[in-house]
């Protein structure tokens, strides 16, 4: 599938409005990561899910020895997740140019 010109400036353009902020997901991150709501954002729902799970249940059970271990390991997962994002927001990127160049080209062979 080969675009022109000016469907390849179109399909940035909307990428442009439909783009995930690296600011914003560290952002999120910082204020709200042991919720996971930085990977609700990126959508990576599953695993934001797991983390907001891992979090809830770790503090609910803090007094117990293995509330503790998981909030170290949501800790972790934290940590790693620093590292990650960029590579999660250029993933969530490239995701929706294949779909946007999709679209556009579809809609270029129904005209």
């Amino acid at each position: 599938m080969t675009l022109t010109t000016e469907q390849q400036s179109l399909v940035e353009q909307r990428l442009s409005n439909e783009r995930k902020s690296t600011a914003v997901a560290y952002l999120v991150w910082f204020f709200l990561g042991p919720l996971g709501v930085h990977r609700f954002y990126l959508g990576r729902t599953g695993s934001g899910v797991a983390m907001l799970l891992l979090t809830v249940f770790g503090v609910m059970t803090v007094y117990f020895v293995i509330g503790a271990f998981l909030l170290i390991g949501v800790g972790i997962w934290l940590l790693v997740d620093a590292f990650l994002i960029p590579g999660m927001v250029a993933a969530d990127s490239s995701a929706k140019r294949t779909a946007i160049s999709a679209q556009v080209a579809q809609a270029d062979t129904a005209s």
